[in-house]
């Protein structure tokens, strides 16, 4: 099993030139992740044009909460992830095995409760983030019916994070086009021709994440042997060693994001008290700040799987060189993302908004405005988001959720309610607080990185 789980699954980051091997790895996850970005945004364009602000506010406000759980997933797939990472580099292919069956029984379980919760607190949670009153009933009809796809996106999750721990991002690749064409072909159907607002755009997007769980599925039983798992009651089994490591990881990570994100529902929560110009405008901007920094994440993503894997196998001048070449790469895209938020807001907002809706102009404004100081974060990111792959790759958690306070609790809140209260700035205090809570992080992986810390730090080595 172990030659063949080297041979046939995964890419081994750890010999080999570092930039051809970088790039080579994240292009694979870059388009997945372009590709995600791109069916997300199909959503919003969608109930944009069809619905009008009133749609858009309320899958946003809808998908606010069910987006606080997606990051519980997305923080255990990457704990799974870290630990793969390294138990790679390390060439210990039984443990990934082990890891995949805990990793998929935990989050079966996990996901069955996060979905539960969500329904039912739907509604106490809609009125906390004072969604518009307009936008309620859309806002509801969404987040019940995407919380049921939790176990989909848990599942999906760790699948993926244990791949790309072990260098493989083509399948991740594949699994996110399956979704993305269900979404495209499923959001049209439902939005624009059967006309069931929200709804329809909550059920396609269900059906998405079925069709990336059900292809990931299908990829591991047909490599079953390799991964050394048979799909029996014997099989898929938590085992205590890799759970309490995924615990110690993935409970910080998701520490981290719930912060981030949390402090950002707050956020929501007071720009949404503006009026449905401020929600739509801050729901638009949100959206296209995360499709314009992909890459910039997309490279942080591979590079913590290369240091990860390098980690583990104690190849720590290698792990500064890709800190440099990720950067370096990284930084290029910031500054073409730059150029676009400098000379071409109006045009890129104008595709999330109907022409005749009654506050298409006031919201291109305001547009405009979220734009200019969005550049500050496409400037910022290729650094933070490298510095971080650090932390991350070295199995730092409790650091990384460190950084989430200082990037939620600390700076977040704390700029935001100075600026728009205190020098009454208003909404574009809002808007400056939520960029400028990056530095918070990147001071953490800075000083982590450069004090070599992270040479110290071990994972591996406590089971």
């Amino acid at each position: 099993m172990k030659n063949s789980l080297e041979k046939k699954v995964g890419l081994d980051l750890t010999e080999g030139k570092i930039l051809p091997q970088l790039l080579t790895f994240v292009f694979p996850l870059l388009l997945a992740n372009i590709v995600q970005q791109l069916y997300n945004t199909v959503d919003m364009i969608v109930i944009g044009q069809f619905v009008g602000s009133r749609g858009s506010a309320g899958v946003s406000q809808g998908g606010e909460i069910a987006t606080l759980i997606t990051f519980m997933a997305a923080s255990f797939g990457s704990a799974g992830q870290i630990y793969v990472a390294q138990l790679y580099g390390a060439k210990d292919h039984r443990s990934i095995s082990e890891t995949l069956s805990t990793g998929m029984v935990f989050m079966t379980g996990l996901s069955l409760l996060t979905t539960a919760l969500c329904i039912l607190f739907c509604d106490p949670l809609l009125g906390w983030l004072n969604c518009p009153p307009e936008a309620l009933d859309q806002a509801r009809s969404y987040m019940v019916i995407v919380s049921l796809g939790l176990p989909f996106v848990f599942g999906y999750s760790m699948i993926c994070g244990i791949l790309r721990g072990m260098g493989e991002a083509r399948r991740p690749l594949l699994f996110v086009t399956v979704a993305a064409v269900s979404n495209v072909f499923m959001d049209i159907l439902l939005v624009a021709v059967i006309r069931l607002e929200a709804a329809g755009t909550a059920i396609a997007t269900v059906a998405a994440q079925f069709a990336s769980f059900v292809a990931a599925v299908v990829f591991l039983y047909r490599r079953r042997g390799q991964f050394g798992i048979s799909f029996t009651r014997e099989s898929m089994r938590l085992h205590k060693r890799h759970l309490m490591v995924l615990l110690r990881l993935g409970i910080p990570l998701t520490m981290q994001s719930a912060l981030i994100h949390f402090t950002q529902l707050i956020c929501t929560r007071s720009i949404n008290s503006y009026g449905i110009v401020a929600s739509t405008t801050n729901s638009v901007g949100n959206k296209i700040q995360k499709l314009v920094n992909i890459l910039a994440n997309s490279i942080a993503q591979g590079a913590g799987a290369m240091v990860g894997q390098n980690i583990g196998a104690k190849k720590y001048d290698r792990v500064r060189e890709i800190v440099r070449t990720a950067i370096l790469c990284a930084t290029a895209f910031g500054i073409l993302a730059s150029m676009i938020s400098l000379f071409l807001p109006r045009a890129v907002f104008s595709l999330f908004i109907k022409a005749d809706d009654p506050n298409f102009e006031a919201i291109l404004q305001l547009g405009v405005t979220y734009m200019r100081i969005t550049i500050f974060v496409f400037l910022i990111s290729p650094f933070q988001g490298t510095f971080q792959s650090v932390v991350t790759g070295s199995g730092n958690a409790r650091l990384a959720m460190i950084a989430g306070l200082l990037d939620g609790v600390i700076l977040r809140l704390g700029i935001s309610y100075l600026l728009a209260y205190g020098l009454k700035m208003g909404i574009v205090g809002f808007f400056c607080g939520n960029a400028l809570a990056r530095i918070g992080p990147l001071l953490v992986g800075v000083i982590y990185y450069f004090t070599g810390k992270w040479k110290t730090y071990r994972l591996l080595d406590e089971n």
